[in-house]
């Protein structure tokens, strides 16, 4: 297939890269950035641990942070396994279709391609709603929610287009930043001891804990607070010495976020007292602002400047998750172009060897998420933020599956790797667990959306109907795509 490239003056630097994305840009902790900034920490601390406290099992919230990072970990190695064999910018559809053939690795790229559209969606929602509202506290103006999600929208593409080192650098302030006051808070309460009922470590791990109230809806949280990590593959093509640098960063993500969820959320309810974080966090729900039963702690801790840098950083925070979505999903769009999925002209890069036009048309796709919320008048969190992180999760869970399943029939087939762990039980266990946290996913989606039964069941059909189609997508251009995925 031949690629296109923006019109610039020919050198020979350019030329080996014609068509492909910029070679050892990113080293390990350039990576790890990206998937931080995916999962959006404070994002994920302040909207989804009050949830998981008040509806899930209360003060065994930590448990379920530790127990997905289990299931996110065993899955990693036959992913890690996977990618030292496939180095591509398609990651999931690519690892899917060695093991399961090209038609399902083509339904899954569009399945990939639809659930990290539909969480950039979900954020700009938040994003829109806690921009306009930070500054109508400070300036008394009120501007929509709509208008900063679309402004927004043209900051992330121009800094998109600008190269992904770039991006790298941004996010990395975002996250050090958000990272950095929780990780503090954490560690200032841990060695004072924890709140005003102690550490209470057995309170929030002990089994007796962990199973207590609704642990299924707990995990559900726990589990689409971790959503993200795998980009370390979609990274491959811009790593150095990806086969080391890729391993490397997937593993150290899973540690991180798992360690940083589990210790966080543990020290937020020591500080609230075991006995008494479930009855607050339900009044912070009830109140509407779940994320002040976090904010309030770490106010009290360091003083009334956190609680006004706090909206701050959770402004931040999701842009930095829309910048690093907005370049997963503009990757999956260039790699279908190159496979000959999608056209062609999707394989255009700049000068900057970034995916312009893919980057462009991932734009687009996000305008055409989120303006019918505007048009209609819906409320962006209640309904854009909770629809599309809902149908987000349960996409990426089911990729999930499909990888571990693939991973083990590529490996007994082709025996590039005869490591039983690496290849065999590790995956194994993976999709036994993951499969375990769709059907938790599943039983609780109307809860994970906020909305009735009807809205639950259709969103949920939106994830086979785009599996469908990704399907006919495959027989359409098998003509002019590789035959080999």
């Amino acid at each position: 297939m031949d690629s296109q490239t923006v019109p610039s003056k020919p050198t020979v630097q350019d030329e080996p890269t014609a068509g492909r994305l910029k070679p050892n840009s990113l080293g390990v902790l350039g990576i790890l950035f990206f998937v931080l900034s995916a999962q959006a920490p404070l994002t994920g601390i302040a909207g989804a641990v009050p949830i998981a406290v008040a509806i899930g099992n209360g003060a065994g919230a930590p448990a379920a942070y530790a127990a997905a990072g289990a299931v996110i970990l065993l899955f990693s190695v036959g992913f890690v396994a996977m990618g030292r064999h496939v180095v591509d910018a398609g990651a999931f559809y690519r690892y899917i279709g060695k093991g399961l053939g090209r038609t399902a690795g083509s339904g899954s790229a569009g399945v990939a391609l639809f659930a990290y559209c539909a969480i950039q969606a979900a954020m700009y929602g938040l994003y829109g709603a806690t921009v306009s509202g930070l500054v109508e506290h400070h300036a008394d103006v009120h501007i929509a929610w709509w208008v900063w999600a679309l402004g927004t929208m043209v900051v992330v593409q121009l800094l998109g287009a600008l190269g992904i080192e770039m991006g790298a650098r941004i996010l990395a302030v975002f996250v050090l930043a958000e990272f950095s006051i929780l990780l503090v808070f954490a560690v200032v309460t841990l060695f004072k001891g924890g709140g005003p009922e102690g550490l209470g470590f057995s309170d929030s791990f002990s089994p007796s804990a962990a199973l207590q109230g609704a642990p299924g809806v707990a995990l559900m949280f726990a589990v689409a607070s971790m959503f993200g990590f795998e980009a370390t593959a979609i990274y491959g093509e811009e790593a150095r010495e990806p086969r080391k640098t890729v391993p490397r960063a997937t593993y150290l993500s899973v540690a991180v976020v798992t360690g940083f969820f589990a210790f966080t959320s543990w020290m937020l309810v020591s500080a609230h007292g075991a006995s008494q974080a479930t009855a607050e966090a339900g009044k912070a729900l009830e109140s509407g602002d779940a994320a002040a039963w976090v904010f309030a702690p770490i106010t009290a801790e360091f003083g009334d400047w956190a609680g006004d840098v706090l909206p701050i950083l959770l402004a931040t925070s999701l842009f930095a998750g829309l910048l690093a979505f907005h370049n997963s999903a503009n990757r999956y769009l260039f790699s279908l172009g190159r496979e000959g999925l999608l056209p062609g002209g999707l394989c255009a890069i700049n000068r900057r060897h970034s995916p312009w036009v893919a980057g462009t048309v991932q734009t687009v796709i996000a305008v055409a998420f989120v303006l019918p919320f505007a048009l209609l008048g819906k409320d962006p969190v209640l309904t854009l933020f909770s629809w599309f992180s809902g149908v987000g999760v349960l996409a990426i869970m089911l990729l999930y599956f499909l990888t571990s399943v693939s991973v083990v029939v590529f490996f007994r087939r082709e025996r590039l790797d005869t490591r039983p762990w690496n290849t065999l039980i590790a995956p194994v266990l993976g999709a036994v667990g993951i499969a375990g946290a769709i059907w938790v996913i599943l039983a609780n989606f109307t809860t994970l959306i906020g909305g009735d039964s009807t809205t639950a069941t259709w969103l949920e059909l939106t994830v086979p109907a785009v599996l469908v189609l990704g399907v006919v997508a495959a027989r359409v251009t098998r003509d002019r795509a590789p035959a080999e995925l």
